[in-house]
């Protein structure tokens, strides 16, 4: 007994002593029991007004271009064995003469209006080897379309909707006046999921060489881009098509490409007015400028394609363009280096009239060129590997009369090695003064004192390319 009692007036105490703690507050005062029995305040009370006015940027893009944006489905028949493939493994060629069936495979992608008569631009692999193509509008109404013309060089392709009404159409814009950095907004319908936008910056332009395309001179951006976006537009801040969105990295995150909307616009041009693309010609050789032959010509930088020969005969030859010639500009367009200036002139059209810009001993001049087809499948023009540039370490002696001299030793370690110079090259000039013989290359070395960098015209089997490389 006497136990339970001890038990008993030691739990009382210990009540006694927590009562205090509850009953500490005052007694009008509610004990909260939930985060809903208050408010609860935002982390944020008032966001910056940049914030709010890029946000309200946001939208105002989104609801000025969905309308013009459209949901494209292609079908495509497949012919394919009732039983499929294993069940032919099997059993051989018993059921040979039953009739295959075809089967409809459908493919999504997205394009946007760009004539109030119903013009679509759109990716060529969205549509590639489809027997019907439907287009959805935003509104949810849904037409046939029709392929007007496809260029899978570029990847571009243009269809046509009949309506009966004047359509919105989209505002393209600049891709050439694009910065890496500037905002970028895609609006398409990946996975089927209607007028989905997404955000990013540019990340990088002028990318070559990834593998999707012939001419490749895509924008990066890491603006979201998923099955179901080929085809719609990328934009700019002020909802202008700046390119047309076409592949993504698979194995990367946030990384995707589209086509300039200025190179999509010279195509879709063409197959809008007669369904076909038709390259120009141009005739030349041309080669990258280096930092140093840049600084040789008088450039502050290394822009524009140095042309190292000009095919006799060609456009090229009947406008005035030289041997030496720097092309800075084609048809208002300006060159960059070799790759642009090899998608201009291919997505120009054949018969076409344009200027070309050149910088000839430190004048530009402008040449009017009449541009002919381009034969084959190739490249507008021809690109000289870049060679390596970094001294006069060389044993000449007399060419061919009236054909410069030949190298017939190169030191190892000298700059003129480290340029690209080899045994074998005929020099045709230096610092563009003519070498014809002997004479005229010591009295040519002399223009290399005071002067900061050498430049070397030289042929090598049939070809001509200028090399440059710090004077000694």
């Amino acid at each position: 007994m006497i136990p339970l009692l001890r038990l008993a007036l030691a739990s009382l105490a210990l009540l006694l002593a927590l009562v205090p703690a509850g009953c500490d507050r005052d007694s009008e005062t509610p004990i909260r029991t939930s985060v809903r029995d208050e408010k609860v305040r935002p982390p944020v009370e008032k966001p910056a007004p940049e914030l709010v006015s890029t946000q309200e940027a946001f939208i105002e893009v989104s609801a000025k271009v969905t309308p013009v944006v459209v949901n494209i489905r292609a079908a495509r028949m497949r012919r394919g064995g009732e039983f499929g493939g294993l069940f032919e493994q099997f059993f051989g060629d018993v059921f040979k003469d039953r009739p295959r069936q075809r089967r409809q495979e459908q493919s999504l992608g997205s394009g946007f209006i760009v004539s109030g008569d119903g013009y679509i631009m759109t990716n060529e692999h969205v549509v590639k080897g489809a027997e019907e193509i439907s287009v959805k509008l935003s509104d949810q109404r849904v037409y046939a379309a029709e392929v007007v013309g496809v260029d899978p060089r570029t990847d571009v392709a243009v269809l046509k909707i009949e309506t009966g009404e004047d359509l919105p159409t989209a505002v393209l814009g600049d891709s050439d006046a694009l910065r890496v950095g500037q905002w970028a907004l895609a609006i398409g319908n990946p996975f089927g999921l209607d007028r989905t936008l997404t955000v990013g910056v540019i990340s990088a332009i002028g990318r070559a060489n990834v593998g999707i395309e012939d001419y490749e001179n895509f924008i990066q951006t890491d603006a979201s881009i998923n099955p179901g976006n080929s085809g719609g537009p990328l934009l700019n801040i002020y909802g202008e098509v700046v390119g047309i969105n076409t592949a993504i990295v698979a194995s990367g995150q946030g990384i995707g490409f589209a086509i300039p909307i200025g190179l999509a616009r010279l195509i879709a041009d063409q197959l809008m007015e007669k369904g076909e693309v038709t390259r120009g010609w141009l005739g030349v050789s041309i080669q990258p400028l280096t930092p140093d032959l840049a600084e040789s010509f008088g450039l502050d930088r290394a822009t524009g394609a140095l042309v190292n020969q000009v095919l006799p005969g060609a456009p090229a030859e009947r406008a005035g363009v030289r041997r030496g010639d720097i092309l800075l500009s084609f048809d208002g367009r300006q060159v960059r280096g070799v790759r642009e200036l090899q998608l201009l002139v291919a997505s120009a059209q054949a018969g076409g009239t344009v200027d070309l810009v050149v910088l000839r001993d430190g004048e530009r001049l402008t040449l009017p060129v009449t541009l002919i087809t381009q034969e084959a499948a190739e490249t507008a023009a021809t690109v000289v590997p870049e060679a390596p540039s970094r001294e006069l370490g060389l044993s000449v002696a007399p060419g061919e009369a009236g054909e410069g001299v030949a190298v017939q030793q190169v030191e190892p370690e000298s700059e003129a090695a480290a340029a690209g110079v080899r045994p074998g090259d005929v020099v045709l000039s230096l610092n563009r003064i003519e070498v014809t013989d002997m004479v005229s290359w010591r009295k040519a070395l002399k223009t290399v004192r005071g002067n900061r960098t050498v430049v070397l015209l030289i042929r090598r089997e049939g070809n001509t390319l200028y090399l440059a490389f710090p004077a000694p």
